[in-house]
């Protein structure tokens, strides 16, 4: 198993609107990508400070299905139209499992 986990801070303005926008268009992807085996991501828990404020966690069969996802038309659209000028900051890493 291959796992992505990209985790965001939004840029200030971003409000609970635009995040549920964004989880909504998240949920859509596994069903355009076919390649994704599991998807989660949610708001943070606020238990901690300095935490990130969301992330995702997806998990695929191999490297070569993340390069998939990755660079899916869908997957760019989402980026572009969603996040693109509404994150701060970003982590990700991918790693096997």
């Amino acid at each position: 198993m291959f796992r992505h986990v990209v985790m965001f801070r939004w840029a200030d303005g971003v409000d609970d609107a635009h995040i549920a926008e964004v989880a909504r268009r998240l949920d859509e992807l596994p069903v355009a990508i076919p390649v994704i085996r599991s998807y989660r991501h949610g708001v943070d828990a606020r238990v901690n400070d300095g935490n990130f404020d969301y992330v995702v966690v997806a998990d695929f069969d191999s490297a070569d299905d993340y390069v998939v996802y990755r660079d899916h038309p869908v997957h760019a659209a989402f980026i572009a139209d969603a996040l693109t000028g509404r994150v701060a900051d970003r982590a990700a890493m991918q790693y096997r499992c």
